[in-house]
């Protein structure tokens, strides 16, 4: 079972319906124990990254992801969830899970900020199994105005080039 965390905020349903989509049997849950249990991880998210991370410390939904993590479990971060992975989010000057080490910047300049519209990414390592069946023709969505530093490129998977940096 993957657990979907819900911390009160995110773009939950749209990550249900994918996932049940392609056969995952999932559930979306806000309880530590579901997390712990679960066979993979996802945490969603749109919004404030010092809301979310002040909902997921109340629920004790930011241990249950360090033990996932810590376990080897897959995790995906998308949107808000990813940059809370990392040790600082610039909005509010919020300390992050520190999963990783890196740092969430607000984007400095682009063709418009928000980044909203659809772009490729360009993988950075071969055999990601993520991307085992998106064609380098494939694009994404995006609609953010964060990015993150990290302190070691060699944690990153992938890229897409909007503006800054």
């Amino acid at each position: 079972m993957i657990a979907i965390i819900d911390y009160g905020a995110g773009n939950i349903r749209s990550i249900e319906k994918a996932l049940e989509h392609v056969g995952a049997k999932v559930r979306v849950t806000g309880d530590p124990t579901v997390v712990a249990a679960a066979q993979a991880v996802v945490l969603p998210g749109v919004g404030s990254g010092g809301t979310a991370m002040a909902r997921m410390t109340e629920r004790g939904l930011d241990g249950a992801i360090r033990q996932a993590t810590e376990h080897g479990k897959p995790f995906l971060g998308i949107c808000l969830g990813m940059q809370l992975l990392a040790d600082h989010h610039a909005e509010g000057q919020v300390n992050g899970l520190g999963l990783f080490r890196g740092n969430v910047r607000r984007i400095a300049y682009g063709p418009k900020i928000p980044h909203m519209g659809w772009n490729q990414v360009r993988p950075l390592h071969a055999g990601l199994p993520i991307f085992d069946n998106i064609s380098p023709d494939d694009y994404f969505y995006f609609a953010h105005s964060y990015y993150v530093e990290p302190q070691d490129e060699q944690g990153v998977a992938a890229v897409t080039n909007y503006g800054s940096p």
